[in-house]
């Protein structure tokens, strides 16, 4: 690989772990429950600009799938990590969502009621022991970052069985216009409850700024890049660039935003990043 193509490898994954520090950021300005469908508008209208995205027409009972994977991939779980990190620092949140590798495996043994080969095991064995060890400094401050972590493990659990629904269906009609698809779907479960609070939204630099960078880049152009990594390097490739998000993640929320790490959390991240590579091989 050139130093042009580890470039585009590493974007996504260095994109997708500036999310959380985004959704700390632009909840200073804007309510959890307007941020989701903002992220998501702003999302579906780039990727509308995007000819791939649009071209492809779904077809008999993959129409009901998209409505699925808008509610479980997009709708549901992109509502709960604003609620959550009203509790839960950005830096944790990064380092939590390290895991979700170990829940699309273990859903996806589930799936198909069969065991994973004994590396993959171990790999999700490592996986939950790094979670708790991320989770634990959190645990230790009451209720309310209890609930976050809560919020958090729910919306990996939605992943996990969302991305098992997404690959037939991308392999079928290509990521980008079933996430498109998908986003539509999202904006419009998550509009209403965001009308409420929109007397609430309080308009300064940096929030907007924070939102704009979630949905341009984290909820589209991350994509289209993934996407594109995927056709030049090959998907399992690609996807591992995924593994930066927790290690950008704790970065700026360390370095930039301050938030205190508490040594355990970091160590618990490097064993869930063993774990979920282990999980995820062939």
């Amino acid at each position: 690989m050139s130093s042009a193509d580890w470039a585009r490898w590493a974007l996504p994954g260095v994109v997708w772990g500036t999310s959380f520090f985004f959704i700390a950021e632009a909840l200073e300005g804007f309510p959890a429950a307007v941020i989701t469908p903002l992220r998501v508008g702003l999302g579906f209208l780039t990727l509308g600009l995007v000819p791939a995205a649009r071209r492809t027409r779904i077809v008999g009972a993959d129409r009901w799938r998209i409505l699925l994977l808008g509610t479980i991939w997009m709708a549901i779980p992109l509502s709960l990590f604003p609620f959550a990190e009203q509790h839960v620092s950005s830096s944790v949140t990064g380092m939590l969502n390290g895991a979700t590798p170990i829940f699309v495996t273990t859903v996806a043994a589930a799936m198909a009621r069969q065991l994973p080969h004994r590396t993959r095991l171990l790999g999700l064995a490592l996986g939950v022991a790094g979670v708790v060890l991320i989770a634990l400094p959190t645990a230790d401050e009451g209720g309310n970052s209890l609930g976050g972590i809560a919020m958090i493990f729910a919306a990996l659990v939605f992943y996990g069985f969302a991305l098992n629904v997404a690959v037939p269906l991308q392999q079928r009609y290509g990521s980008l216009p079933v996430l498109w698809r998908t986003q539509a779907v999202a904006l419009v479960l998550t509009a209403p409850f965001a009308v409420p609070e929109l007397g609430d939204v309080h308009l300064a630099w940096k929030p907007v700024l924070a939102m704009v960078g979630l949905g341009v880049l984290g909820t589209a152009l991350a994509y289209v890049a993934m996407a594109d990594n995927a056709g030049r390097l090959g998907s399992s490739r690609a996807s591992a660039s995924v593994y930066l998000i927790p290690v950008v993640s704790l970065l700026l929320g360390a370095l930039v935003r301050n938030e205190a790490v508490a040594v355990l959390s970091v160590v618990g991240c490097a064993v869930t990043l063993v774990g979920a590579w282990l999980a995820g091989r062939r």
